[in-house]
């Protein structure tokens, strides 16, 4: 178990080889700020108990495990998608065709388009930085990657050939890929 002070809270991170003893000791001489909970290990039932007996009255919000991402599974769509479709999917989506205008695809994981991508499409929508799109012709007019949105200039045109998006510095950049 490991503890430290934030601003706001009172941050444990629980390893999963705690005791509600040892949880109720940590805690007991520290403020009475509220609780956020890192959970890296398997927690058992009467830590868990001890630590809603502890929390419940300062406020207790648990966080997920950090660098860690889990992307459950790809998906993959072996068609075009017309205007007005819409994919949504907690991993990794691969279309195998194009994405015309007014076609949408929101994924946690990554987006890879084995065609030309001309609809919206939103990477990393559970706010993972670290996802990306891929495309063989990225000519969208808006693309998405976690709360970071780019617009493609006016004067685009597209035909560059296979781009991947991703973010770098707090934006989103695009850059060639498969040429060497």
């Amino acid at each position: 178990m490991r503890i430290r002070a934030t601003l706001n809270a009172l941050s444990i991170r629980l390893d999963g080889n705690e005791t509600p003893e040892m949880l109720r000791k940590a805690l007991a001489d520290l403020p009475e700020s509220p609780l956020e909970v890192e959970v890296g290990g398997s927690v058992s039932q009467e830590v868990l108990e001890a630590l809603l007996e502890i929390g419940r009255p300062r406020g207790l919000s648990l966080r997920p495990q950090r660098g860690e991402k889990l992307i459950p599974y790809t998906e993959v769509i072996d068609q075009t998608l017309r205007a007005g479709s819409r994919i949504e999917s907690p991993g990794t989506v691969v279309i195998l065709g194009d994405v015309n205008p007014g076609a949408e695809v929101v994924a946690v994981g990554d987006i890879i388009v084995v065609g030309k991508l001309r609809g919206l499409a939103h990477a990393g929508a559970g706010g993972q930085e670290g996802a990306a799109i891929w495309a063989m012709s990225l000519e969208a007019k808006q693309i998405r990657i976690a709360n970071h949105v780019a617009q493609a200039p006016s004067e685009d045109k597209g035909g560059r050939g296979p781009e991947r998006a991703r973010v770098v510095d707090g934006r989103i950049v695009l850059e060639g890929w498969g040429k060497k």
